[in-house]
């Protein structure tokens, strides 16, 4: 909790106005704390107002970078790219992250929230995990005190990658599962995983926790429940991961978006979805529940990946 007797923290938290990030501080503005964030896009609508400062990442100037973080008591981070797209590959967002977290050391910031997945792994031949174990490693080795969470697929009401399912569960006869679809996801909400990050902020000991749901489903059995929960009626069928691949490219030049990436079907297939963790899950929201909310306007529009980040 904040400080007794004394001036509320101010926190900075990377992509405020985006999904996980916007969840974490709005739960740091209902206690009272002062929040600035950094973004890709300062120009954009702010959905808090002037009562959050959006400043630029500036990951080419670290000295400014470090200005924009003086006086953070924790720095929340949420920065990372879902797919490469043009010069912004999982290399550069890992090496712009060294940059941040030197600069949050410079600053004297106290704490470091850090947003992974689950299963990052240094010698992966996926560039997503393998480049998130890299900010992991960078994270450690700044000496700073910190907290590193890992979750898996992330659900709420502006999640990419479950709101398409849905779309394409009410428009097209036939979905694609990769495979069997026998391997595991563990979904949390975006709401347990904002709680988890702001509860990690307290205290100085280094934490790394997998970040997960308390349900675990095969791929098949998620999609089917989405599929019930939404009353819809396409039949699964299940092809080879390379036809999804190319299946999921024909679509994605009529959305003009990248709908499923080669390391998101290579990822979900290895089961990296999942935790490897015997600790009980420390999420508490339910998918099976959160869809009996919200499932009548699950995929109603599609959400596209480049124009909520890129254009």
């Amino acid at each position: 909790m904040p400080c007794d007797n004394g001036p509320m923290p101010t926190h900075t938290v990377t992509g405020a106005t985006g999904y996980t990030g916007r969840y974490i501080t709005r739960l740091l503005l209902e206690r009272g704390d002062h929040v600035r964030t950094l973004t890709g896009h300062p120009d954009r609508p702010n959905p808090f107002g002037p009562g959050v400062q959006a400043l630029p990442f500036n990951f080419d100037d670290p000295a400014a970078l470090a200005h924009s973080l003086e006086g953070t008591h924790t720095l929340f981070n949420t920065y990372w790219v879902r797919v490469s797209h043009r010069n912004l590959t999982h290399d550069r967002a890992a090496a712009n992250l060294h940059t941040l977290f030197t600069a949050a050391k410079a600053a004297g910031v106290r704490r470091i929230v850090h947003i992974s997945i689950t299963n990052a792994d240094p010698n992966s031949h996926l560039s997503y995990f393998r480049c998130k174990a890299l900010v992991e490693n960078a994270l450690r080795e700044s000496g700073l005190s910190h907290a590193i969470l890992r979750p898996t697929l992330v659900f709420g009401k502006e999640d990419i990658l479950l709101n398409n399912i849905a779309w394409m569960l009410r428009r097209f006869p036939i979905f694609p599962i990769p495979g069997t679809g026998q391997y595991q996801v563990q979904p949390i909400c975006v709401e347990d995983l904002a709680t988890l990050a702001v509860d990690a902020s307290e205290g100085n000991d280094n934490l790394e926790l997998d970040s997960v749901g308390p349900d675990v489903f095969t791929y098949d059995e998620m999609v089917k429940l989405v599929r019930d929960k939404t009353h819809t009626k396409a039949r699964l069928l299940h092809v080879p991961p390379s036809l999804v691949l190319l299946a999921g490219s024909a679509l994605g030049l009529l959305v003009r978006d990248v709908v499923l990436s080669r390391d998101e079907i290579a990822g979900l297939s290895a089961n990296l979805l999942v935790s490897n963790s015997t600790a009980p899950a420390p999420g508490r929201i339910r998918f099976s529940d959160w869809l009996d909310d919200h499932a009548s306007h699950l995929g109603r529009h599609y959400a596209s990946e480049m124009a909520r980040h890129y254009r």
